[in-house]
């Protein structure tokens, strides 16, 4: 594992996963910095994994070599600014933010100087090691991308983006997804419940039963629309369910939404 020492500036549901896959993974909590302005979320990190606290992000930053920018993006312009503004050396140290809708070019704008970068859009199943999180560098160099791909690699799978386009892409493939399929499963929990089945029996019926197919598309390694198929006996219920499915326009649904979710995420880089 890597010795580099690495600030999360912003210790929120997110950081708190990262810093636990790293734990997990052999870092070393020694070389580790959380820091917030609430001190309970700071007691937490430190008693589940051990690592340094911090409320001064100038401290931090002083510390560290790899720093973590886990801020709300509203937040980020002021928060760079007290890092410009604070005299420490920021040429070899490389910023990694997770923020959608900020660009390298308005990062470094906000840092006043071409700092060595590095724009990543985790998701939410991070907090169980089965995230994915896409990676795009600016400056950056080989020994410094592996030691990020280490870090993310703790919290499920890290994956290298050629452009930084790239990153609005996998906000709408796997960033906002997770969403996606929680709204699926809430409609058929809900008609479980119409249909007579407790509200106890609907959720473990739509858990498993998620949970299971997640694990067969994993476990098989074919195609998932011949996962599909196998299961869609023809002339049967499942196919009288996938028809209709098909021809209330499911999957041009699931092609607009993505679409919509790029297009907030170029609009969010005009507004930031």
């Amino acid at each position: 594992m890597s010795q580099a020492t690495v600030a999360f500036i912003g210790t929120g549901n997110m950081s708190y996963a990262i810093i636990g896959g790293m734990i997990n993974s052999g870092f070393s909590a020694a070389h580790i910095i959380a820091t917030n302005r609430n001190q309970s979320k700071l007691d937490k990190v430190a008693n589940d994994f051990g690592v340094q606290t911090q409320t001064d992000n100038l401290i931090a930053l002083a510390q560290a070599d790899i720093i973590v920018l886990s801020v709300k993006p509203q937040m980020m312009a002021d928060l760079c600014q007290t890092f410009a503004d604070s005299g420490i050396d920021l040429s070899d140290k490389v910023f990694v933010s997770v923020a959608a809708g900020i660009t390298v070019a308005r990062l470094r704008e906000m840092l006043r100087q071409d700092v060595k970068l590095v724009r990543c859009m985790p998701n939410t199943p991070s907090l169980l090691g089965k995230g994915v999180s896409g990676l795009f560098a600016a400056g950056t160099n080989e020994q410094e991308n592996a030691t990020i791909t280490e870090i993310f690699s703790a919290t499920g799978i890290a994956m290298w983006l050629e452009k930084e386009s790239q990153i609005n892409d996998i906000i709408a493939v796997t960033g906002s997804s997770p969403a996606y399929f929680f709204l699926f499963m809430e409609a058929i929990e809900s008609k479980a419940k119409a249909l007579g089945f407790s509200p106890e029996q609907a959720r473990q019926l739509v858990q498993q039963t998620a949970m299971g197919a997640a694990m067969m598309v994993e476990d098989q390694q074919i195609e998932i629309n011949e996962l599909r198929n196998n299961v869609t006996s023809k002339g049967g219920t499942t196919a009288a369910a996938i028809a209709h499915l098909q021809q209330q326009g499911l999957e041009n649904t699931v092609s607009d939404a993505m679409d919509a979710c790029i297009a907030r995420a170029l609009q969010m880089e005009q507004e930031l």
